[in-house]
């Protein structure tokens, strides 16, 4: 593509310089024969035909720049290459490539430590070559005593993993090792119980670097960097109160499912652990462009540029867990207590209810219990959750149990408080605006976004009939407004034009969609607004004439 934009470039700067030229010689060609007023005449001309392409040029220039902008961002997913691949149960059905890069678990550890101010691993480490006092011979005796259950091959890609992992990162992977004195044990456990191999727990050393609350730029969120949909489809929680993708025990329960599924589609370790990077979709599209090589090797330059360091990765993560001290790395202490306990709460509980009486404080409670987006357990006598502290503060729980659930309760809970939470967008979620094209639908839209026709419906106050060009609301996370969008009371005439007063949640592209023949422009227009300018709840905006 490339390629292309530059030789089309090429050409459209040359063809106005020809035509310049070519103008040029007929004009000298004559002048001869011309008196000096012609000439001058000429000359003007001339000088028209350089400015005109002059401004051709900077046109042109222009062009090329919004074409290189398009170019970088059309339909690329976040590995650096345009999904295509298969989705559904398990992976069934074809979907288009902008689903496949959505559900896919688009997860390298460089990409998810959005706190980090530097980047994990160079761009381009399949190409560098990285120095260690540790002899290759020895990396090979390492890897081999490992007597791993999953293949754990050498070669010089993996050698560069190895010395990022246990020389270039030393601060923070002593923090991954004290991390991993308290998760990896929970993790082992919990493997087990699915019969696979041990070594998987590496991967959320890669996928998070073992924080329970990491988030990606692509909204992969915990410790295992689940993406909405994929995380729905391995049955964790999410709701306006609970994400259990934060969970870490309920998460890489999904995890170990989600590897179970892989290892039985490829029969492969790495191919699995490849997908979980990038999904199925672009693993089996390697597979195909490789001519059927069944080895993550014989793929590796067919996967996406970020899933072919995925697997080197977790042969390093296993490395630098295993042979630490003889590169002098020391765990850094996480002060987490390892004598936990669980409460099963059936009521609706709020953190700071638990900190007065119990003495916690509030961060360990945050830290223990990530999937509570907003403080709150929403306990129900049918569907209890857990709440997890050291065991010092239970005893004191369970001795003040009722005061605990009583104490601001009015407060904690009231209509208004709950309301706002309930009818705010689920975690994860994100507001997109569709704009309906020829032949669509209201189920091809719900399809392509994974909701309800009935939540499209409710959002946007429509029916069935669909205009082209017609702008749809849609909440990726199948929640959004609990009421279906629509004026009421926020509108009101005055001088000729209809005002509308913003609400909590509007944007302009949600106020426009709630009039006939507005847009976003038209009411920046009308109010004087920017791009800068901000809008806030109780405003007052001019949508359109009378």
């Amino acid at each position: 593509m490339k390629h292309i934009l530059l030789s089309i470039a090429i050409v459209l700067f040359l063809i106005p310089g020809i035509q310049a030229q070519t103008r040029f010689s007929r004009f000298v060609s004559h002048t001869d024969h011309k008196t000096r007023k012609v000439l001058l005449s000429e000359r003007d001309s001339l000088l028209k035909v350089i400015e005109d392409i002059r401004k051709d040029r900077d046109r042109l220039r222009s062009e090329l720049d919004e074409l290189k902008e398009a170019y970088a961002n059309v339909g690329v997913s976040e590995t650096g290459s345009i999904g295509e691949g298969l989705e559904g149960d398990f992976y069934e059905a074809a979907l288009s490539d902008e689903e496949v890069d959505r559900d896919s678990l688009l997860s390298l550890y460089y990409q998810q430590m959005e706190s980090s101010s530097d980047d994990f691993f160079e761009d381009n480490m399949d190409s560098l070559v990285l120095s260690s006092d540790t002899p290759d011979s020895v990396y090979v005796a390492r890897l081999k005593k490992m007597n791993s259950f999953i293949s754990l091959p050498y070669n010089d890609i993996v050698r560069n993993y190895l010395i990022a992992y246990t020389q270039k990162h030393n601060a923070k992977m002593q923090t991954v090792l004290g991390l991993a004195e308290y998760y990896m044990p929970m993790f082992e456990d919990i493997l087990n119980q699915y019969n696979l191999p041990l070594e998987l727990k590496a991967m959320a050393v890669i996928e998070s670097a073992l924080n329970p609350v990491a988030v990606s730029r692509v909204k992969a969120k915990g410790m295992w960097q689940f993406m909405y949909a994929t995380a729905r489809r391995y049955g964790l929680e999410m709701t306006s109160y609970v994400d259990e993708r934060f969970d870490p025990v309920k998460s890489a329960h999904a995890a170990a499912r989600y590897m179970r599924d892989s290892y039985l589609i490829y029969g492969d370790w790495a191919l699995a652990i490849a997908s979980y990077n990038c999904g199925p979709g672009n693993v089996n599209k390697a597979i195909r462009r490789s001519g059927g090589g069944k080895d993550f090797w014989e793929i590796y330059r067919y996967l996406p540029r970020e899933t072919r360091g995925y697997v080197p990765s977790f042969i390093a993560a296993l490395y630098m867990m295993t042979y630490y001290n003889e590169h002098h790395l020391r765990p850094v202490p996480a002060n987490l207590s390892a004598n936990m306990d669980t409460l099963h709460i059936s009521r609706m509980l709020h953190f700071d209810q638990v900190v007065h009486f119990t003495g916690i404080p509030k961060e360990q409670l945050k830290y223990y219990n990530p999937q509570y987006v907003h403080e709150i357990i929403p306990g129900q006598a049918e569907h209890p959750y857990i709440l997890r502290m050291p065991y010092n503060y239970v005893t004191r729980f369970v001795e003040n149990e009722d005061q605990v659930y009583k104490y601001k309760d009015s407060v904690y809970f009231s209509p208004a408080a709950v309301k706002q939470i309930k009818e705010g967008a689920a975690p994860g979620g994100q507001q997109i605006v569709h704009k309906v094209k020829s032949g669509e639908t209201l189920s091809h839209i719900a399809v392509k976004y994974h909701v309800k026709v009935a939540d499209l419906q409710r959002w946007n106050g429509v029916k069935d009939n669909l205009k082209i060009g017609q702008r749809i609301v849609i909440y990726t996370n199948g929640s959004g407004p609990s009421k279906s969008v629509s004026t009421g009371g926020n509108t009101t005439t005055s001088g000729g034009y209809v005002y509308y007063t913003v609400r909590k949640g509007d944007s302009l592209s949600v106020i426009a969609e709630k009039f006939s023949g507005v847009t976003v422009k038209s009411i920046m227009n009308l109010n004087g607004l920017s791009g800068s300018s901000k809008i806030y709840p109780g405003m007052k905006l001019k949508v359109k004439k009378q």
